[in-house]
């Protein structure tokens, strides 16, 4: 009989931490859907099916260029814009310019 409750209470312990961790993803999800900027005007407009293009061009003189080529390609296929040259420049596109981390530091490269 102890042994039965025990292995209960062991299984709600499992349910209970696996309701959190999906309850968590969904904030974070959601919260990475709410942060995204508004796509507006640009003069540096990119069609999706260019983007690895531009950003192989965006990236090429970085030291983290995968990190670099994620991002890039995240902001291009959403904001449909990147900017010329490998670094600064964003004016052009204020999407790409005004993505930020949750800590509030640059998402786009």
């Amino acid at each position: 009989m102890a042994v039965r409750s025990q292995a209960f209470l062991l299984l709600l312990l499992v349910a209970s931490l696996c309701l959190i961790e999906v309850s968590l993803a969904r904030q974070d999800f959601y919260a990475s859907l709410l942060a995204k900027p508004r796509v507006g005007e640009t003069t540096c407009y990119v069609p999706n099916n260019k983007c690895s293009n531009a950003c192989d061009k965006r990236c090429s003189a970085t030291s983290h260029k995968n990190n670099c080529l994620l991002f890039c390609n995240k902001c291009c296929n959403w904001c449909r814009c990147v900017p010329p040259g490998t670094l600064g420049q964003k004016d052009c596109c204020s999407c790409y310019r005004d993505w930020k981390t949750q800590e509030g530091g640059p998402k786009c490269p």
